[in-house]
């Protein structure tokens, strides 16, 4: 078996928390790993454990067939990939890339690597780095099928579970955008209905148990909305949009009595109305992705 096939090793390029966290999985696997960080001081745990520091990224991507990367975004991933002696270094091998970005810029990148013989996995991380290493891991993979299959048993050292979204490089990102923006998007909220229920005098703690009832309503909810938007029912059976738009306008005007920017949900209510006014008022609230994606 040559080097570029070896499945017993593995280089991490990153060591944030997370990249630090990927590393210490391969490392209580077995796997002989090899890591490097632009800045120097956060590999000392890992080379106590057994890990190698490379003292650049071209020698961490020349000692195995498989590279990780894990950095802030493409830029920084880009800036590493990109330097000649690391692109030299890593011909005839495969990069999985586990940095955070856009589809657009996953697909670049993908172009760049087939230009230059390299191989090329882009890939998203759906837990925090706790996860690591565990049967709660969750990550998403995309790229060609034969290089995830040959790569495989080096990332099941990841635990969790791993998904192969298919050939476009692209995929992966368009699947952590899109589940982002749901978490990203509940948080703010959240974050904004505290505020409204400190300024009534409810804390966070009181009001905790009851955010929960409603998270839990959410999960057949977004099975039954998710068909709405595939078949383009957009059913207002449960709840019309004018309920939704009403009761937005409700919180609305409660928190700016307080004194509480309600842009977000302002935003959101003039979404509903423009549903509305286009004539699909008996419709559910769901009739608004119809309303964003159209061109």
């Amino acid at each position: 078996m040559s080097s570029y096939d070896d499945q017993s090793a593995v280089s991490v390029l990153g060591l944030g928390p997370m990249g630090r966290a990927l590393a210490a999985a391969f490392l209580d696997s077995g796997l002989r790993t090899t890591v490097w960080n632009r800045t120097p001081g956060r590999a000392e745990e890992l080379t106590a454990r057994g890990a190698t520091t490379a003292p650049t990224a071209a020698e961490a991507a020349r000692a195995s067939a498989l590279t990780v990367v894990c950095v802030v975004n493409y830029d920084a991933s880009d800036a590493i990939l990109r330097e000649e002696e690391v692109t030299d270094a890593l011909k005839g091998r495969t990069v999985v890339n586990l940095s955070a970005d856009t589809p657009g810029r996953a697909r670049d990148t993908g172009a760049w690597a087939d230009q230059h013989g390299v191989g090329y996995l882009d890939g998203a991380i759906m837990t925090p780095a706790t996860t690591i290493g565990t049967p709660d891991a969750v990550f998403l993979h995309s790229g060609p099928r034969e290089l995830y299959e040959r790569h495989r048993p080096v990332l099941d050292a990841l635990g969790g579970t791993h998904t192969h979204l298919g050939e476009d490089i692209g995929r992966a990102a368009a699947y952590d955008i899109a589940l982002l923006d749901i978490f990203w998007t509940a948080m703010a909220g959240y974050a904004h209905a505290l505020a409204v229920a400190r300024a009534e005098g409810i804390t966070g703690r009181e009001l905790a148990p009851f955010a929960q009832g409603i998270a839990a309503i959410l999960p057949p909810l977004i099975e039954q909305f998710a068909a709405d938007a595939d078949d383009g029912t957009y059913s207002g059976d449960l709840n019309p949009i004018t309920s939704a738009a009403s009761s937005m306008a409700h919180i609305v005007h409660a928190s700016e009595a307080h004194g509480i920017d309600a842009s977000v949900l302002r935003a959101a209510e003039g979404q509903a109305r423009r549903v509305i006014a286009l004539g699909h008022a008996t419709d559910g609230f769901m009739r608004v992705t119809d309303l964003l994606t159209r061109h």
